[in-house]
């Protein structure tokens, strides 16, 4: 997992409540198990007519927002069934930040899990952000982990909390595998102490 550190990129406005997770990866797409390839199908069902055209309107069809890092939502982000296909789709997609005024709890730690960071916000500094997302490519925020600041294209600076453990493994690049891979040596050493003790396991 990429290192997330500071982020300045482009943010788009989506400012629809109850995004579920079937509106951001249809359940169709769920047959793969890997996490890669499932960007082209993010939002799938607002993205594209029935026919495989891009509908022209959906913001992230526009030209301005086709390199989007940063997603500015409405309320309830990612509710719905606790698929891990969904943060997937937004980080093959290019997403490493999420903001909002609040998420499902599950798709809140999958994030986490996937490189990507949920930022919780109040709604009158959500207004502000989708208010700068929607002024285009030339608008970029940053978002900086380690300050935990959320800073507009104009300079206004925002700090949102994180819990500790969940930041350093951002900050560090560590899935729940990195994690365990830290403590290969002592996982090791007490495999090699098991070994003798009871050879016959």
């Amino acid at each position: 997992m990429e290192k997330f550190e500071k982020l300045t990129g482009i943010a788009a406005p989506m400012p629809l409540v109850n995004i579920d997770t079937d509106m951001i990866i249809p359940k169709v797409f769920l047959k793969t198990i890997k996490r890669s390839g499932l960007g082209v199908n993010l939002f799938d069902e607002m993205r594209y007519d029935r026919q495989g055209n891009e509908i022209p309107d959906f913001v992230l069809n526009k030209p301005q927002y086709r390199d989007t890092q940063i997603l500015v939502a409405g309320d309830n982000f990612g509710c719905g069934s606790s698929r891990e296909h969904a943060p997937w789709a937004i980080a093959d997609f290019g997403i490493k930040c999420v903001i909002s005024t609040s998420f499902a709890d599950i798709f809140y730690n999958n994030c986490f899990k996937n490189g990507i960071l949920p930022i919780v916000m109040p709604q009158e500094v959500v207004d502000v952000l989708m208010k700068d997302a929607e002024k285009g490519s030339n608008a970029r925020m940053v978002v900086d982990l380690e300050a935990q600041t959320v800073t507009t294209s104009d300079g206004e600076s925002f700090a949102f909390e994180v819990d500790a453990f969940k930041k350093h493994c951002l900050l560090e690049g560590l899935d729940d595998i990195g994690l365990t891979m830290a403590h290969v040596k002592d996982i090791d050493a007490f495999e090699a102490t098991m070994a003798q003790a009871r050879p016959w396991v």
